[in-house]
């Protein structure tokens, strides 16, 4: 019986430790970093991983995050200093690196992303309300987010933070301002494609009448040309027709008498009324070509043939 109570005490005793020496310890990992807090007032921190100890019952451990944290910041509206009117979307990155101030100062990490937020925003609006739109969208962009950034990590030391980054993910104007801007563009655009499209029409129009006068020029002279040679193969003609008329007048005369039936006679369609001692028929009437009462028979003009024909 005695020793049954005696176990039974030693079970409890045991147990009483077992409890005991777990809150005794606590496990610190690598990505936090602890806050010792006894009875409410913070007596160290830990930041080396791993399992270290505690008052049980009287001390509580806070894990704060050590890792670096994202802090999203909402688009503000933001008036630059040429008084245009900027959407600015902007975020940080931050990391803890004293957790006693940052408890005393904030305790939660969403209590430090408010606070960091109102920060941010005075940033913003103090670093760009001195920049004009032209230098914080192309020019000095890099220098401006590096100015935001000393100005926050400044502020934001007080809150035991440390702030690694700031940087503007966009900078627009506002929506109305943007339509205004595209409407000019716009309108801009359509009036230099009018303009390139009249300089090439006059172009085109150059060239055209340039073409056009180049084509009137080379037909006038390839007709000067034909009728020329036209005229000298006509003066060839009459001057073997008239040394052909001059050599042998008869056969001459029958010769071309010839040449006026092909002509004449040659084609099927042909229809001639003509009394049968008419002087186009000589040559059927008698071979020399003599018309019954005339001594000679007549003699074609050195032109005719081309009459004839």
């Amino acid at each position: 019986m005695k020793l049954g109570v005696a176990g039974g005490v030693l079970a409890v005793l045991a147990i009483i430790a077992a409890i005991v020496g777990y809150s005794s310890i606590f496990t610190l990992p690598e990505t936090g970093q602890a806050l010792v807090v006894r009875l409410g007032e913070p007596i160290r921190t830990v930041t080396n991983a791993g399992l270290h100890f505690k008052v049980p019952f009287i001390d509580n451990v806070i894990i704060i995050d050590k890792r670096i944290l994202d802090l999203e910041n909402p688009a503000q509206e933001i008036i630059a200093s040429d008084q245009k009117r900027l959407v600015v979307d902007a975020f940080a990155r931050y990391r803890i690196v004293d957790p006693l101030k940052f408890y005393q100062a904030v305790q939660t990490v969403p209590r430090a992303n408010s606070q960091l937020a109102t920060l941010l925003n005075s940033a913003l609006r103090r670093v760009l309300g001195e920049a004009s739109f032209q230098t914080l969208v192309r020019d000095e962009r890099p220098a401006l987010m590096g100015r935001i950034r000393e100005q926050l990590d400044r502020e934001a030391e007080n809150y035991g933070i440390n702030v690694v980054d700031v940087r503007i993910r966009r900078a627009d104007l506002p929506e109305q301002n943007s339509q205004a801007v595209y409407q000019r563009m716009q309108t801009e655009r359509q009036r230099e494609a009018a303009e390139f499209r009249a300089q090439g029409s006059q172009r085109a129009q150059e060239i055209r009448s340039r073409a056009d006068r180049d084509v009137t020029v080379l037909v006038a002279e390839a007709n000067s040309k034909s009728e020329q040679i036209r005229g000298e193969g006509d003066a060839t003609r009459n001057r073997i027709f008239a040394e052909a008329f001059s050599k042998d007048p008869d056969f001459f005369s029958f010769y071309r008498s010839m040449q006026a039936y092909e002509a004449g006679l040659g084609h099927n369609d042909t229809r001639m009324v003509l009394k049968p001692d008419s002087e186009f028929f000589r040559f059927f009437v008698d071979p020399s070509g003599r018309m019954p009462g005339s001594a000679q028979p007549a003699q074609p003009a050195p032109t005719a043939p081309s009459a004839a024909r």
